[in-house]
């Protein structure tokens, strides 16, 4: 397989499905050292199920999984870290990764929980979980997906679950976008498994799966995600972190001269558009907010949409770091809470947001 290419296959048998699509990848090849520590990061955000939309299907880090163990390789992890508000813990054990794991006798490794160490990322420090440095050959497993920040959140976006929750902070406070290129200029990943069984494609947290029964698979996360721009409907400048990786020699944006490969009859099926998130931003006033608080502020806005109470709200919501020690009207979030009207949390829900909205809307407008 070359860097230039994309295999893509369609089915519902995800488990056998992803075998087929390694091998016909020859995933084995690039991988010359049956010894080699391989690490399998999935996207286990928060605890919900897959089919909810956005999280790593089980299956097909098990298909990888038997991939690699009928070829004699048996030193697999995994590896992960939820976003801050929730524990990878949890999501464990609701995503099916605590069965996979006693399943196959693979470990899995909690970022959470691990300790970070600085590292320079070309020409910016980051710290990495430690157990990163133990991986000799990483295979990245994203989810296809949107991202009520970023607009798409896939393959380089992936890599922040490698890092502690202070630093995933502190991303946000550096603007998101360059430290997501840094991290992928730290952190190389070896191998990309693209989940797009049924991703949310407005927000990370998923709740409106939009199901397409495929797996994607390349060797060049920035022409994946480029690529992955195109099928949402996004141009590849919309999303600055993709750009800012290829200048930094992460992988290339040239979807010119990629090659895009549909495995057997692999139907070319389209993504619909969608921008959800995009009707309902104008209603923020964001300063480097974290991407749980956020992600739970859009849903919840959108069920004030759902209800009709979402036009009566005629004042920007204040949320994020940006906003602490700071006084104001409205806010989300214990970084706002010296607002008048304030929703506690760190983050709150989306259905403690959305009855905070809505009782504002009904009592105080």
């Amino acid at each position: 397989m070359n860097t230039n290419e994309i295999y893509i296959k369609n089915g519902t048998q995800y488990k056998e499905m992803t075998k087929e699509l390694l091998t016909q990848c020859n995933l084995a090849a690039q991988i010359f050292d049956t010894d080699m520590q391989i690490g399998i990061k999935p996207n286990l955000v928060a605890p919900s199920e897959a089919s909810w939309g956005a999280t790593t299907h089980p299956e097909i880090v098990a298909g990888i999984i038997e991939y690699l163990q009928e070829r004699g390789y048996k030193k697999i992890a995994v590896l992960e870290g939820s976003w801050v508000g929730d524990k990878t813990t949890e999501a464990y054990e609701v995503c099916g990764y605590c069965e996979l794991s006693e399943k196959y006798q693979v470990p899995f490794w909690d970022m959470q929980k691990d300790k970070g160490i600085e590292r320079d990322c070309k020409g910016v420090k980051l710290n990495i979980c430690e157990r990163v440095a133990e991986v000799d050959f990483l295979i990245n497993v994203p989810v296809l997906k949107g991202h009520c920040q970023t607009k798409i959140t896939c393959a380089l976006k992936n890599m922040k679950g490698l890092i502690p929750n202070t630093e995933k902070r502190r991303f946000h406070a550096m603007g998101l976008h360059k430290p997501i290129a840094h991290l992928n200029a730290g952190i190389h990943q070896d191998f990309i498994v693209v989940d797009n069984i049924c991703g949310d494609l407005d927000f990370e947290d998923g709740g409106n799966p939009v199901v397409m029964n495929r797996v994607l698979a390349g060797m060049d996360p920035v022409l994946m995600d480029s690529y992955v721009c195109e099928m949402m409907h996004y141009k590849t400048e919309e999303v600055p972190y993709i750009k800012l990786a290829e200048e930094l020699g992460v992988g290339s944006t040239d979807l010119k001269h990629a090659r895009i490969i549909y495995c057997e009859d692999t139907a070319r099926k389209k993504l619909p558009k969608s921008r959800k998130v995009v009707e309902l931003q104008d209603a923020v006033e964001e300063v480097e907010s974290c991407s749980a608080c956020y992600g739970y502020l859009i849903p919840a806005l959108e069920m004030l949409k759902n209800d009709g109470l979402f036009e009566k709200l005629d004042e920007k919501i204040c949320i994020g770091q940006g906003f602490r020690g700071k006084t104001g009207n409205l806010g989300v979030g214990a970084c706002t809470c010296r607002f008048v009207h304030n929703v506690k949390g760190c983050p709150p829900t989306e259905n403690q947001i959305y009855d905070f909205l809505k009782d504002y809307i009904l009592n105080y407008k």
